[in-house]
């Protein structure tokens, strides 16, 4: 069975969308598509795609958008890099407790409806009595043929959960824990790709991961790893691998992004490798700051200030001011950056950060926001409950919310495939105050 994310003519169609994004000019290359026809040669459309990646952007593009550390590190603006405070153990392991628990209960939340657009969520939440989401999703029977729940849905849905069902944002979070476990908190991108190529089933990562992971099987090395061939490498992919490095930073958004950035040079460029640092580094904020603009504002500080994804950011932050509820905020997230894929990094950012400011502190109102928002439900989900829980801690988060979780979680991950997520906790608070006894 052929590969879905694998297969040429995707790629190339994804590329070229890729390439106008980052501001070139496909035009040219778009037509010489159309003009292959319906049976293209393989080597036309290898040539092609190598055209597409030899583009530079238009001279009038307005972004800086580098893809190595040195180079996000200048065009960042300031920032406070790391806090001086002293962290109390219980305190510090409630903080991580709870971000593991919030980013369970979020994944789980927007598990069924991943992929949905937003008026296709509210549609079903209105036949089910539950919209503005409250709990759960439900599982309806007789269930509407018209609305198709993503087939993991049953595990993921009201009164059929029990613990945290398989899913790749949590066997990244675990996949990075596993990583600082190895190698240590000096870790290369190289281990990484160590640690993928023998914990993870290559059928079971996607988009950018996959490709990348394709390009590890072929010899090619990070960071050509994260290009060649990968028109998904700004996708959301990154992004959903941010948490571990923020929960092991707390009070240093510094290290954390940094952190982010090695895991993320293996697959991702640009805005794809912004994403996982702007979360990792908002993430470390939560330990210290309890204003929620400040925490992104802090994340903000860590790439680049003339990027799409602080632009759209920004423009967020600008538009929570003037409209009174998050539905017209994302009426003008869609028109604004609707034009991005379904699990791009960007525009999936700004329902994260939605959810995050009209949430108002509020755990649950935070993680449904988020979900009902649309798009890359699962994962916005997941990263939104991840701060929301490092923000409150596991001792206040509401118990519908995690009695479900049974502190049980599972995983594809080899030796992670039956977990307690009091245990991850753990963990991670080892590795944290590590972490926080370094220069």
């Amino acid at each position: 069975m052929a590969d879905f994310w694998m297969e040429l003519g995707l790629l190339l169609q994804a590329e070229i969308a890729q390439r106008r994004q980052e501001g070139c000019d496909v035009t040219a290359l778009a037509e010489k598509l159309k003009g292959l026809g319906n049976h293209p040669a393989q080597a036309d459309l290898e040539a092609l795609f190598d055209k597409l990646q030899a583009l530079k952007p238009r001279n009038d593009f307005p972004y800086e958008e580098p893809s190595d550390l040195e180079s996000i590190r200048a065009a960042r603006p300031d920032g406070p890099r790391r806090f001086e405070v002293a962290f109390a153990e219980p305190e510090l392991h409630d903080r991580i407790w709870g971000a593991w628990l919030g980013r369970c209960a979020g994944c789980l939340l927007g598990k069924p409806v991943e992929g949905w657009l937003k008026e296709q969520i509210e549609g079903y939440l209105k036949l089910a009595d539950l919209y503005p989401l409250t709990n759960y999703v439900p599982y309806l029977v007789p269930h509407p043929p018209e609305y198709l729940l993503h087939p993991s849905a049953l595990e993921a849905t009201r009164g059929h959960i029990e613990g945290m069902a398989r899913d790749d944002d949590l066997d990244y979070t675990i996949m990075g824990l596993h990583t600082l476990e190895e190698h240590g908190l000096d870790f290369a991108t190289g281990d990484v790709a160590a640690e993928w190529v023998t914990h993870f089933p290559y059928e079971l990562v996607y988009t950018a991961e996959r490709v990348a992971y394709r390009n590890l099987a072929n010899g090619l090395a990070p960071p050509r790893s994260a290009f060649y061939r990968n028109p998904y490498r700004e996708w959301i992919g990154a992004q959903i691998r941010a948490d571990a490095w923020g929960y092991v930073s707390p009070g240093w958004p510094e290290r954390a992004a940094e952190l982010a950035f090695r895991d993320a040079a293996l697959s991702h460029v640009k805005n794809g490798i912004y994403g996982e640092m702007w979360v990792a580094a908002m993430l470390a904020a939560t330990f210290v700051e309890d204003d929620i603009r400040e925490v992104v504002k802090i994340g903000l500080s860590e790439i680049p200030s003339n990027c799409r994804l602080a632009q759209a950011v920004h423009q967020v932050l600008s538009w929570s001011e003037e409209c009174s509820t998050w539905e017209e905020a994302w009426e003008r997230v869609a028109e604004r950056y609707g034009e991005y894929h379904r699990v791009h990094t960007i525009n999936n950012a700004c329902l994260v950060l939605l959810g995050l400011l009209y949430g108002e502190g509020d755990f649950e109102r935070a993680i449904s926001i988020a979900v009902m928002g649309g798009w890359d439900t699962d994962c916005n989900g997941a990263t939104t409950g991840s701060i929301m829980g490092a923000l409150l801690g596991a001792r206040a988060l509401p118990e519908k919310w995690v009695a479900p979780l049974r502190d049980r979680l599972k995983s594809i991950i080899t030796g992670f495939t039956e977990c307690a997520i009091s245990d991850l906790a753990r963990r991670t608070l080892a590795v944290a105050k590590e972490n926080l006894s370094s220069d």
